[in-house]
């Protein structure tokens, strides 16, 4: 959930600062840009440190080098932050960054089905997770292939 309630947070603070003067967020997609990318640092923070082992719990079992995968998933997801806000790279981070979530939503299902906590706390059920995933993948498109309207 922090990482939804991030983007959403980020989206309006740099929409703010673009209405308060800041020119290159006065735009709508420049500033989900930037809300894509806190959230992906913020998940990819999880990927070392204390949440760490409760992520390569979350990994199914049929998937060989559990740690080796949160580690290789947290660096896509700081390249794919890094990357999405680079005009000239935006849509190949935002494909690239579509193919991960779709390719990591069966750790979420996995994670939910088998209640593992993350940080301590329950896992979120799959409703609730699967529509956070989905709102995840349109801002990573929109924010990808979406021009700037600025």
């Amino acid at each position: 959930m922090i990482p939804f309630i991030a983007m959403f947070v980020s989206l309006l603070l740099f929409r703010a600062l673009g209405f308060a003067g800041w020119e290159y967020t006065n735009d709508w997609v420049i500033s989900l840009r930037f809300a894509v990318a806190v959230m992906f640092l913020i998940t990819a923070s999880a990927h070392w440190g204390k949440r760490r082992a409760d992520l390569i719990a979350m990994v199914p079992p049929g998937i060989p080098y559990a740690a080796f995968v949160v580690s290789v998933t947290g660096v896509l997801e700081i390249a794919g932050a890094i990357l999405i806000l680079i005009p000239a790279t935006t849509a190949f981070a935002s494909s690239g960054l579509a193919l991960m979530l779709l390719a990591m939503f069966p750790a979420n299902v996995y994670a939910a089905k088998h209640r593992l906590p993350l940080d301590g706390k329950p896992a979120t059920p799959i409703g609730p997770r699967t529509l956070m995933q989905i709102v995840f993948l349109a801002a990573v498109i929109m924010a990808g292939w979406l021009p700037p309207q600025g």
